[in-house]
């Protein structure tokens, strides 16, 4: 679900009833026919046409005799190979053992009869037998079929599980990133570590004030357009996203999985959401709405992990990396990106920038050195 995708077979069984049913005829058949041959007079006196002089070779009738009732012994064997038991050969064989003996030692009607019985009981035996075996087959299929699609209900509701949590990464994850994670081999990208990334954080200047003056659905249509247009530009760039709080946005970059140049891809996501909120902005300065942008950008090394309850998890950065990144976008003014020093050192030759100074900033103990991005060079 992967989601994941595997098939199962319809159960099995050991029994070969396209090759078992015609041996278990054959029994009959060798039975009937050296019966026949056995008893050949007595049957045409009987249906009284005697006088077509019918004569039988007495040694041709003997073999003739226990040679189909052998016959019948084999097709016993062969349906013991399905079901596996033995007594049907053994009385079959018994039979025919004494045919043989009472036609080569002393001749007996009564033992003779009896060889027959025997015989022919034994082909009943091994039909019944062969019933019952199969109706076991048929009892035990159906007990692995129940026990399959009681597996694949669970599969089924494993994958849909799959798939939910497939679209809640979704809500903070590229696409991909997000594909590659829910595979069962990657899970561990999600378990609490720590990696070097480049921190953004966005919001609207002049939301709160917005907000008040505004009614409810007014501001409900502005952060849908705000977090559609920023959330599909998380994805094209590659960023993750983990945080949103009515207009505040949280990305970072380099983790779940390594980018090359962390800092410039923040960097062109900035400038990105910059264009888009100006472009937003056109139709809401229509409506008289008072909104401005800001972005802070830090880089540094971070914890990072899955935190939540079941049912309910955020992938998420800790450190402080994060936190200088949340306090430049509060420094930052209407349509500024401020950048720390520290990482506008990896980008300096790619970006034209601005100085802004020292900044002292809640939390940090020292001024911080910050610039405002205001382009990419060309």
């Amino acid at each position: 679900m992967t989601t994941g995708e595997t098939t199962e077979s319809l159960p099995t069984t050991s029994v070969d009833s396209d090759r078992a049913l015609p041996f278990g005829i054959l029994a009959y058949l060798g039975a009937g026919a050296s019966m026949l041959v056995c008893y050949s007079k007595a049957i045409l006196v009987a249906i009284g046409i005697l006088g077509l002089n019918i004569h039988f070779n007495p040694h041709v009738q003997a073999v003739l005799m226990w040679v189909l009732g052998t016959v019948a012994v084999y097709g016993l064997v062969q349906d013991r190979k399905a079901h596996h038991k033995n007594y049907a050969v053994i009385l079959g064989a018994a039979g025919v053992i004494l045919i043989i003996a009472t036609l080569y030692t002393h001749y007996s009607g009564t033992i003779e009869l009896s060889g027959y019985i025997m015989l022919l009981a034994a082909a009943f035996l091994n039909q019944n037998i062969f019933l019952s075996h199969l109706n076991k087959q048929v009892v035990l299929q159906a007990r692995e079929l129940e026990d399959l699609n009681s597996n694949l209900e669970k599969r089924v509701e494993e994958q849909v599980n799959e798939i939910e949590r497939l679209d809640r990464l979704k809500r903070f994850l590229a696409p991909e990133v997000a594909r590659l994670i829910t595979e069962e081999e990657e899970k561990s990208l999600l378990q609490s570590h720590r990696a070097y990334i480049a921190a953004v954080f966005c919001d609207l200047r002049g939301f709160t004030s917005f907000s008040v003056n505004m009614e409810p659905e007014e501001v409900m249509g502005v952060l849908q357009a705000y977090h559609e247009n920023f959330g599909q530009l998380v994805a094209d760039h590659g960023g993750t996203l983990t945080h949103r709080t009515g207009d505040g946005m949280m990305v970072f970059f380099n983790d779940p999985l390594p980018c090359e140049e962390p800092v410039f891809k923040a960097v062109q996501l900035a400038l990105s959401m910059r264009q888009s909120f100006s472009d937003m902005n056109k139709d809401w300065e229509k409506h008289d709405y008072k909104l401005g942008f800001g972005v802070g950008i830090a880089s540094g090394y971070a914890t990072l992990g899955v935190i939540g309850f079941e049912k309910r998890y955020d992938y998420t950065a800790n450190g402080n990396v994060v936190n200088l990144a949340a306090r430049l976008c509060d420094e930052a003014g209407d349509g500024q990106i401020l950048i720390s020093r520290k990482a506008y050192v990896e980008v300096d030759a790619r970006v034209e920038v601005e100085p802004i100074g020292d900044l002292t900033l809640k939390g940090f103990s020292t001024p911080i050195t910050t610039y405002n991005v205001l382009s990419v060079s060309s």
